[in-house]
């Protein structure tokens, strides 16, 4: 597997669980300690995505918590400078946080067959084919700036214009589907 689709899968892992100890990561993502320390390089410092706590566990800060929040996102008002002469200030209100309509297209797809295919190979075996099926899957989508939402069995959920912004057309997204079709 790439680095691009470790990524991935540890960003909807995350986000889905919104804490994993480390050694549940290198099992589910099957990663050796270097991978596992660029990973958290990755996520904690460059990305600012997560947070270590205690070394062993890796937190998510990123958006879209089911989590409650403890702190206020926005920074609180500044005190206000009166002089007596001014007498009293009309009530200042607090700045409104930035926020931007965008397209968003979702994606949903699956291995075809699948409950067939899974009824005539070994479940190790069905387990190979569907990675191999879900990172090919995982690289047409980066290549259309997509963001693997969600793995399903052997189904994505994916959506483009999130959670960066792109230049793509609403229809452009129909992209990877045509990208899974070319040799």
């Amino acid at each position: 597997m790439d680095y691009d689709a470790i990524v991935t899968q540890a960003l909807a892992l995350l986000q889905r669980e919104q804490r994993l100890a480390y050694r549940v990561l290198k099992l589910r993502l099957q990663l050796d300690d270097d991978l596992l320390e660029a990973l958290k390089d990755d996520l904690i410092y460059a990305k600012k995505l997560a947070v270590e706590e205690e070394g062993r566990v890796l937190v998510w800060t990123g958006g879209t918590s089911s989590a409650p929040t403890t702190a206020s996102p926005m920074p609180p008002p500044a005190p206000l400078d009166i002089s007596p002469a001014q007498g009293e200030a009309a009530p200042i209100a607090p700045p409104t946080p930035e926020a931007e309509r965008r397209q968003l297209t979702v994606l949903f797809c699956d291995l075809v067959d699948s409950t067939v295919l899974a009824s005539q190979l070994d479940p190790e075996d069905l387990r190979e084919v569907v990675r191999a099926y879900q990172e090919a899957c995982a690289k047409v989508i980066a290549r259309f700036e997509g963001h693997i939402a969600q793995y399903l069995g052997d189904g994505l959920l994916v959506y483009f214009g999130y959670p960066w912004r792109t230049k793509m057309t609403p229809s452009g997204p129909c992209g990877p589907g045509w990208g899974w079709w070319r040799p």
